[in-house]
């Protein structure tokens, strides 16, 4: 009926419309295939008109496609479907399912949406150290930073320390040009996305800047003990035993610490042990860690992504 139906609309700002829309438009026919509801663009918005629950699709669609823009990926409809499919799937989970794991943060509510991914967020919520292993895509490090902001924004923690080790640049990172900041900035990057796609970018600076979301190499680290924090260590795989051991033990009281990582891509020397490796042998039946496991059938980016992780796998 029609009081039935809602309008909302989407500015395309910092985009070139035609990125999004195709030439003549083309994109839009496409995408206007999958839905029964009316979109169309005036004055550089869309314009979107329907039922709440599809709108609300349409929306995130837009949304996520403006933000692969701005990211420099190239738009083509193969991706558009995939980013359509992904869309719908995440509108289909059960409210009863998203009810206690929803993870609440400034920008978004984001949801487990595979049975590892939830057995995760239970255990970092019950335990001290949680230990995630598994391929890349699997949200292991986002959802990781995701609980951390959830974490410290409801006063359960009074900051983040995001760390990995920056081993592709030898971890003294002494031979680059540049600053500290400039040094550590590219091994860092993932870290930093993940945080600037669940907090506004001036609260995110604001929070780095009064060193309560702290990024840094896992270098530097040592000698500390951490307190009221939740901290994340992305890439363990490529640490050695003995940094393993000495990020574990920054733990202080009141704090957790979660340390992501795929054994599969280890950028150590051929002699060297993976402290991750050896933590999951060691640690396994150590009160207070948890490890969950996690593999492509868990991947939630593009399903290109789960074939290439299948192809090397066979």
């Amino acid at each position: 009926m029609e009081r039935d139906l809602v309008k909302v609309s989407v500015p395309l700002k910092g985009v070139n419309p035609v990125l999004i829309l195709g030439i003549a438009d083309s994109n839009l026919a496409f995408i206007s295939k999958f839905f029964s509801s009316q979109i169309i663009v005036r004055n550089d918005r869309v314009r979107i008109r329907g039922p709440r629950k599809e709108v609300e699709e349409i929306k995130v669609l837009f949304q996520n496609l403006i933000k692969r823009l701005r990211r420099g990926e190239t738009l083509d409809q193969q991706s558009i479907k995939e980013e359509i499919e992904r869309v719908k799937s995440e509108s289909q989970v059960p409210s009863e399912e998203k009810g206690g794991l929803a993870i609440h943060t400034p920008k978004k509510v984001i949801y487990p949406k595979t049975e590892h991914q939830k057995e995760y967020l239970l255990a970092i919520d019950e335990y001290e150290i949680v230990i995630a292993i598994g391929p890349a895509g699997t949200g292991k490090t986002y959802l990781a930073v995701a609980k951390a902001i959830s974490y410290l924004l409801s006063g359960k923690v009074e900051r983040i320390i995001l760390t990995r080790p920056a081993v592709e640049a030898g971890e003294s990172l002494g031979y680059l040009p540049g600053d500290f900041r400039e040094k550590v900035s590219p091994y860092l990057r993932p870290l930093y996305d993940a945080l600037f796609d669940m907090l506004p970018i001036e609260k995110a600076k604001r929070l780095i800047d009064e060193e309560i979301v702290e990024v840094a190499p896992l270098a530097y680290m040592r000698g500390r003990t951490l307190s009221d924090a939740f901290i994340i260590l992305d890439e363990g795989q490529n640490t050695t035993q003995t940094q393993m051991k000495m990020f574990l033990t920054r733990l202080g009281y009141n704090s957790k610490a979660i340390v992501t990582g795929d054994i599969t891509q280890i950028d150590l020397g051929t002699k060297a042990i993976s402290g991750l490796v050896d933590a999951r042998t060691r640690l396994g039946k150590v009160s207070g860690v948890k490890i969950v496991y996690f593999d492509q059938s868990d991947v939630t980016r593009p399903p290109i992504v789960s074939r290439i992780i299948r192809a090397y796998e066979e």
